[in-house]
């Protein structure tokens, strides 16, 4: 029988190189915060209970992330990766699987994480990724075999183990319970000083046990934030992805990479959209229906053969077919047209 899945999101890091006083976890991708993004991720895996951990600023993050389904767990300290999980451990059951997400890596997707949450052994799943440089990573140990033996960080790292190409995402997924007694095992003999989860690796092979290592093969996907320009940079990659998606589904986007979805887009056929549109909240447009350049939706609902021309905003509007907007126009919040206009 498959365990119950318990997922462990690490949301305490202060994010100092952001020079903000939002805690960095709640800087936003697609203008919902980064960890938003990783618990919608959760969910879809069908978690039967989330645990975020949280340290700087841990109000704020609480107060923006208001769902009734999260367990909240203070790290009061930073004393590493592995002490953050451990803080976790008291509420995750021994017969659960745990998986270990990070709330600054914003676009992990389910499916590439389903087979390390889908490995049937006693020993623990991990996500790799190879890097043409993998400056700041640790670095994937593997024997002879190529089966993984340990994971070394870059501080602590040989210049052999600084070639290796293929470094540490940080996600894995391992039974609870010995996960917790690994985590017991951990010391802070280190050049950080730290509690690394990294060092579980080890502990499970020195027990005899397996360790699964699995290539991703998307570095966007598994890439974090520690900066203003990682967040742009996900931004876009978020937005490609979303505009890509639309595509395969028979949108017509003028330009790809001046477009913006920072909601939910449902669409009929033969719709087509202009640069610069951005899309807010929910929004669902009818078959044929053309957004013109430079225009804001915002939850709202067009029928089929609307037109709205350049440089207008709709916002909380419903509208009937063939319905005509614009051009440099404002319609207020609650309009509500049959068609024709």
């Amino acid at each position: 029988m498959s365990r119950p899945l318990e997922v462990i999101i690490l949301a305490a890091g202060k994010g100092t190189r952001m020079r903000s006083t939002l805690p960095k976890v709640l800087h936003p991708i697609a203008a919902r915060p980064m960890l938003a993004h990783v618990i919608d991720t959760a969910r879809e895996l069908g978690a039967t209970r989330i645990h975020v951990v949280y340290g700087h600023g841990g109000e704020l993050v609480r107060e923006a992330i208001d769902a009734g389904d999260i367990h909240w767990v203070e790290q009061a300290e930073q004393l590493g990766t592995g002490h953050a999980v451990d803080q976790a451990m008291p509420g995750v059951s021994d017969d659960s699987l745990a998986l270990v997400l990070y709330g600054d890596v914003p676009l992990i997707g389910a499916e590439t994480l389903r087979p390390l949450i889908n490995h049937s052994g006693e020993g623990i799943a991990l996500l790799s990724v190879r890097l043409e440089d993998p400056t700041g990573y640790g670095r994937i140990v593997r024997d002879a075999e190529g089966r993984v033996e340990r994971i070394v960080e870059q501080k602590d790292a040989s210049s052999d183990e600084l070639a290796i190409d293929e470094g540490n995402t940080g996600i894995l997924a391992a039974p609870a319970a010995s996960l917790r007694r690994w985590l017991a095992a951990l010391d802070n003999d280190n050049a950080q000083g730290e509690y690394y989860l990294t060092d579980v690796i080890a502990l499970c092979r020195g027990e005899g046990g397996a360790v699964e290592g699995l290539v991703c093969a998307d570095e966007e996907e598994v890439s974090g934030v520690n900066d203003r320009l990682q967040l742009a940079r996900l931004e876009r990659a978020y937005q490609r992805r979303a505009a890509e998606r639309l595509m395969r589904e028979g949108v017509t986007l003028a330009d790809p990479a001046r477009f913006d979805l920072r909601g939910e887009l449902i669409c009929g056929s033969d719709c087509s959209i202009d640069i610069g549109v951005i899309i807010e909240g929910r929004v669902e447009l009818g078959d044929k229906v053309h957004i013109g350049a430079h225009s804001v939706l915002r939850n709202v609902t067009l029928g089929d053969g609307c037109t709205v021309q350049p440089m207008t905003l709709l916002e909380g509007v419903e509208a009937g077919e063939r319905c005509n907007f614009g051009p440099y126009a404002r319609v207020r919040p609650g309009s509500r047209f049959d068609g024709e206009t």
